[in-house]
């Protein structure tokens, strides 16, 4: 994978903490952020979503998930404005 390229995820296990991923739900991005724990035996794994600020558990049947290049693997999260 290039510096410049996002690949589809099609699994849990090809997730690790850390990794950098967006969520799509019918084309549309939904969350975006770093991945903070799996659950590959449930398919499911937790975020820091980087859209609203707050943790989230995505499920992999729902959304397609696809990972950012390594450069955006040092997203942080700041504190949501009010």
């Amino acid at each position: 994978m290039t510096s410049n390229e996002r690949r589809k995820v099609g699994s849990c296990q090809e997730l690790m903490a850390g990794d950098a991923i967006e969520a799509f739900y019918k084309n549309t991005l939904v969350h975006r952020g770093p991945v903070t724990e799996t659950a590959p035996e449930h398919g499911l794994f937790w975020i820091l979503d980087t859209l609203t600020g707050g943790r989230r558990l995505l499920d992999m049947s729902e959304f397609e998930i696809m990972r950012m290049p390594k450069h955006y693997r040092d997203i942080q999260v700041g504190t949501p404005r009010r």
